[in-house]
């Protein structure tokens, strides 16, 4: 920032990037300018400056690149006393000239000056804006960038590109809409010269806790502050919603926390007691510390001669082609201090270091069976992780390391069982308490480390070797000292365990619910040829090969991903995961039923209440079996866990769930003691046995595998090539017919391939898709499949086929279990009567993948079409292992309404469902995949245009109709209600809500010709989390309004009613659980809105559309709602 002779302050994208990590420091830089304040001092950063200098490198590659590809204009950049006229003249020029590409284009609008790196005319003459960041993935910041001189070049009436892209550290290009960005950064620039005016108009500094402007609290400028106000962030631990609701409570400093009696409104008790300990140990002269939980110390194994003490070194800022990052030191000490380190100075080497360093320890383990390796911090577990996924080497000893809990983590047991007054929890601010005179020299911190791995490598390049080696064992020694700095920890926690007499506990085998397979041999052969692709773009083909052998491996990963995130749970903090799907936190617990035998029962069970908060998107139902977990002290539970883990088992069933509580059963193994102990949370059940599915891809990938380099004619292999369908889909513009004709004719003309229909809310996807299958099941004696995520999905067709007019003695499932068996127009069959009812032509047959993926059940390729009902939530592996059972596929669904749920972490998206895979990120499937249902029968076309806007590029239209509600305009109404501080229910919303609901019920509601009052099961009320949920259901019901349904979004897929109310309740992204990227997701928007035929409430607190999100997809997300409910906003761009 600069100032103008006339007092006006100029500001540049760095500003605002500025900005948007810490207000408040750049207010103080202001304050600085307006010399109100002495400038804070310089600071050096090694690193930073690494880093600066490495970016300025990568932008000159890419200039040099696109010069040799076009002419580039390039701008010369003037300094600030400079008067920038004659560069941003010269930059119109080049623009008005149709200049190929533009270096370093100048903008001034009067208050904003900005340097783009690149602008860049495409093929359709319009211009793009590119940045070159270091960073192997898009930044909010580097966006926030892009979209301001995307505006201005729209300011100055350049025809603009959609899209802005970042050129990245790995020279990869990650594109980006420019309306996924723009709304966002105009809320941002307008907040922030709001607070450049209100600085400027005062005649003060801005003062520390001057709410105007946030402070991150982390930034050399917070810090100085924090320590001379001895503010309430110098307590460890402590987060930034808890310092709010301190001061909100008169307690601003640690002293005064330390001090405190009263309890703090908005915290519980146990933690401002646990907050305020912290305070007065930190405030107690030297290192004070005490043990909190003598329990937690069992959790340290008993030592073994065989224990090992571990610790990585790592260049986050090393590359090696489009490769970043290097963990150039696996160091370790053994019991006796003996030191071991294995060097990588490059990937080929970390891969050899990683190889070795396995084989060390598989060895010693032979020699030592219950040694255990220790650290500190997770970033040796993550980092073993990565680095073996990275090469594709040593995966399955890793995960024996976890699974057998050889890994010990430290850190985890030092904060369940110590309380340490120091600010920090670090490995080198604890080591007062247990190194005595063994103090550290040279270097001194993890930067230190890297910054002199550079020197020496810098060193070596110099060819001084010998200096060079000298600085890698000054490495080596600090390593060796962290490592003798863990095995000291060890020692000294196990020293305080005896002390309070607790012994340390013996280790089995971690349990696991689904014993995980080694990987297959056709994923290994596949993975090898993927191997040998070539690096950058990848063919169709090579995509689809790759795709192959990851959906071989996608159901192994999934347990995998599940597994390890569940043990993680067993030893993190409660808050690390309360908000995970699926977890519920118990608050209360009560003994409904003592143990006891019931029933034909062989163990003792016994019933328990538990009342508590279930996680944002979590459901319990019937068939779930919930881990049930414990802390100390433990009760006498027979299962193998991780060192330092709570207890937990999932002999459970959920008998009943309702707002706020569950009714849990609770089994014991057989001859097992019964406990009085009562669980601390309940954490999601085991994924389910994925059996035949696992074969049937395997069977499906050992085909592709035979036939290679030709691919075979596949339905589900073209969907992973994306090619267009083998045989005629007509084009929509000159076709004649109904839809369903066209459908059928289209599949009619299919060879071994697939067709794909996306069917936005009430565009009759289920009515058109019924009649093609009952068509080609009676007019063609088509053997027909139905196949979808859930039972109720498929009866569902089933259903609507039969009222086709197809027979229903030709439609038949096995009913799920616990099913009413008078409720359906369909045949039920039974395992016994399947095979007879499918053994001629002219049925339909209904089920999930565990069906049609049973050779046993339905023989490869017997049926003429598979239907896979919400395609748009199947993913690609689930698909693949389905269309084993034929030789057609029709997807059917719509990716944008409720995402597909995947727990794993997989080389390729094998996750992603079927239609979203087609549909390759845009809201509207291709036409040459299929068709896209474009008219809503369902919604008005005032409702259906910002569902259009939001979620299908605009194209989804409406069909007029006589429905009328009285008094009411059609369409989406936001209703802003300002309410802080609430995160996942709202009182101020839930009033708004009932006054919604008091309006509309009652109105002369006018549909399909006929006239009455509004009643209340034709009004549907959504909310994102539970607690909201419950909150709405009482405070409806005490109005009189208990029979209105309320629920969450996924209870309401494929429901309809005249209104729609959706309630957030979260006041900003700060509030919301799981973060705007939950909150805000498009597509519950668009399934919550669309729910309504003539007219939906949003209801939201304004200060939601302040937040900057922390993730390119929240950032979207944000900016698509902020156009939902200010569309001038979007008129602007």
């Amino acid at each position: 920032m600069f100032l103008l002779a006339d007092g006006t302050v100029v500001y540049s994208a760095s500003d605002l990037t500025a900005a948007a990590a810490c207000e408040w420091a750049v207010m103080r830089r202001l304050d600085a300018r307006l010399g109100r304040i002495e400038p804070p001092p310089a600071t050096s950063d090694e690193m930073l400056e690494r880093a600066a200098g490495l970016g300025d490198q990568h932008e000159q590659q890419f200039l040099e690149q696109l010069r040799s590809r076009v002419d580039v204009v390039e701008i010369p950049r003037p300094d600030h006393s400079t008067d920038p006229s004659e560069v941003v003249e010269l930059t119109t020029a080049a623009f008005e000239s149709g200049a190929a590409a533009v270096y370093q284009a100048a903008f001034f609008d009067g208050r904003f000056l900005g340097y783009a790196d690149f602008i860049v005319r495409n093929r359709e003459g319009r211009y793009e804006v590119f940045d070159t960041k270091l960073a192997r993935h898009a930044k909010i910041t580097a966006l926030l960038q892009l979209a301001a001189y995307g505006e201005q070049l729209q300011r100055l009436g350049i025809l603009t590109a959609e899209t802005v892209s970042l050129v990245l550290g790995d020279d990869s290009i990650s594109e980006h809409r420019l309306v996924d960005i723009l709304p966002v950064y105009r809320r941002r620039r307008a907040r922030f010269e709001s607070l450049v005016d209100q600085r400027v108009a005062d005649t003060a500094a801005t003062g520390w806790g001057d709410l105007r402007s946030v402070a991150c609290g982390r930034c050399a400028v917070c810090e100085e502050q924090v320590q001379r106000h001895r503010d309430l962030l110098l307590v460890a631990g402590l987060r930034v919603t808890q310092r709010a609701r301190l001061l909100e409570a008169g307690i601003t400093t640690i002293e005064q926390l330390a001090a405190s009696t009263a309890q703090v409104p908005g915290l519980s008790q146990p933690v401002v007691a646990a907050l305020r300990e912290q305070a007065v140990a930190q405030l107690a002269p030297g290192l004070a510390w005490r043990v909190i939980s003598p329990a937690s110390l069992a959790a340290i194994p008993d030592p073994d001669p065989g224990d090992i003490f571990f610790d990585f070194e790592g260049d986050p800022l090393h590359r090696e082609g489009t490769e970043w990052g290097l963990d150039y030191l696996f160091g370790l000490v053994e019991a006796d201090e003996a030191f071991r380190a294995f060097w990588a100075h490059d990937l080929a080497q970390e891969k050899q270091a990683l190889v070795d360093f396995l084989d060390y320890v598989a060895e010693r383990r032979r020699r030592y069976p219950r040694l255990h390796i220790y650290h500190y911090a997770s970033y040796e577990r993550t980092h073993l992780l990565s680095i073996a996924a990275r090469h594709g080497v040593g995966e399955e000893a890793v995960d024996d390391l976890l699974r057998s809990g050889v890994l010990v983590d430290l850190y985890p047991i030092v904060k369940q069982s110590l309380r340490v007054g120091s600010r920090s929890y670090s490995l080198k601010k604890l080591e007062p308490l247990y190194m005595g005179t063994r103090g550290r020299t040279g270097v001194a911190t993890a930067a230190d480390s890297i910054t002199e791995y550079v020197r020496s490598r810098d060193l070596l390049d110099s060819g001084d070797t010998d200096a060079s080696a000298r600085v890698l064992a000054e490495i080596a020694t600090y390593n060796e000292y962290d490592c003798i700095s863990t095995l000291a920890l060890r020692d000294w926690l196990l020293a305080r365990a005896a002390e309070n007499e607790i012994v340390p506990a013996g280790f089995d085998e971690l349990e696991l619910d689904v014993p995980l397979p080694g990987p297959d041999p056709v994923y290994t052969q596949l993975a090898a040829i993927v191997a040998g692709f070539p690096a950058g773009e990848r063919t169709a083909d090579q995509s689809a090969v790759a795709l192959a052998s990851a959906a071989i491996d996608y159901h192994r990963r999934e347990g995998k991903s599940f597994w390890w995130d569940h043990f993680a749970r067993l030893v993190a903090p409660l808050e690390d995961w309360s908000d995970t799907r699926n977890v519920f936190v118990v608050e209360s617990a009560e003994v409904v039923r003592r143990w006891g035998i019931e029933g034909g029962a062989r163990t003792q069970s016994r019933e328990l209440r538990l009342t508590g908060t279930a996680a944002p998107g979590s459901s319990f139902g019937g068939s779930d079996a919930p881990w049930v977990v414990y802390d100390p002290p433990f009760p006498p539970i027979d299962a193998g866990r991780d060192p330092g883990a709570r207890v937990t088992h999932c002999r459970t069933s959920v008998i009943v769930a309702l707002d706020g509580s569950l009714l849990l059963t609770e089994r014991l193994r057989s001859g097992a003691p019964t406990y009085d102990q009562l669980p601390l949370a309940l954490m999601p059940s085991s994924p389910p046995n994925p059996g035949t599915q696992v074969t049937a891809i395997s069977e499906w990938g050992g085909a592709l595998l035979d036939a290679y380099p030709q691919l075979m004619p596949n339905a589900a292999l073209d969907i992973l090539r994306r090619v267009p369908p083998r045989g005629r889909v007509d084009d929509p513009s000159t076709a004649f017919g109904t839809i369903a004709d066209r459908m059928r004719d289209a599949l009619l003309a299919l060879d071994h391939s697939f067709l794909a229909v996306q069917g936005p809310p009430g565009t009759g996807k289920t009515w058109n898709g019924a009649r093609v299958i009952a068509d080609l099941a009676q007019n063609h004696g088509w053997r027909v499949g139905v196949v979808a995520q859930s039972h109720a999905t498929v009866e569902n067709m089933l259903a609507a086929v039969v009222a086709a007019g197809l027979d229903p003695a030709r439609v038949g499932k096995k009913p799920r279990a616990g099913a009413e068996s008078d409720n359906t127009t369909w045949t039920r069959l039974t395992d016994s009567t399947l095979g007879e009812f499918t053994d001629g032509p002219g049925f339909v047959v209904g089920g999930t993948a565990w069906l049609f993926s049973n050779a046993a059940r339905i023989p490869r390729g017997s049926l003429d079409l598979l239907v896979i009902d919400e395609a748009g939530q199947y993913s690609l592996a689930a698909t693949i292992a389905a269309s084993v059972s034929a030789t057609r596929l029709l997807l059917l669904g719509d990716p944008q309404q409720l995402p597909q749920v995947s727990q794993g972490i997989h080389p390729e998206p094998v996750d992603v469902s079927a239609l979203g895979w087609l549909s390759n990120g845009h809201d509207v499937l291709p036409p040459e995949f299929g068709f896209f249902l474009d008219v809503s029968h369902r919604m008005h076309p005032a409702l259906c245009k910002p569902v259009s806007e939001l979620s299908y590029e605009g194209r989804l239209h409406s069909m007029p109709s006589d429905r009328v509600l009285a008094g009411i305009a059609p369409g989406l109404h936001p209703v802003p209600v300002a309410a802080p501080d609430n995160s996942t229910s709202s009182t101020e919303e839930a009033d708004a809500v009932l006054a919604i609901v008091r309006d509309v019920i009652g109105r002369a509601w006018t549909s399909a010709g006929r006239t009455s009052a509004l009643t209340p099961d034709n009004v549907i009320v959504v909310a994102p989390y539970n607690a909201q949920v419950q909150l709405l259901r009482a405070t409806l019901g005490a109005a009189g309004f208990e029979s209105v349904p309320v629920g969450t979004v996924d209870k309401f897929q494929g429901r309809e009613a005249a209104v729609s109310i959706v309630s957030l309740a979260a006041s900003s992204a700060a509030d919301a659980p799981r973060g705007l990227e939950f909150l805000l997701l498009a597509n519950r928007l668009n399934v919550a809105i669309s729910r309504a035929q003539w007219a939906a409430w949003l209801v939201y607190s304004p200060t939601i559309t302040d937040s900057l999100p922390t993730n390119i997809e929240a950032l979207a997300r944000l900016s698509a709602f902020i156009r939902l409910v200010d569309p001038e906003n979007d008129r602007e761009m």
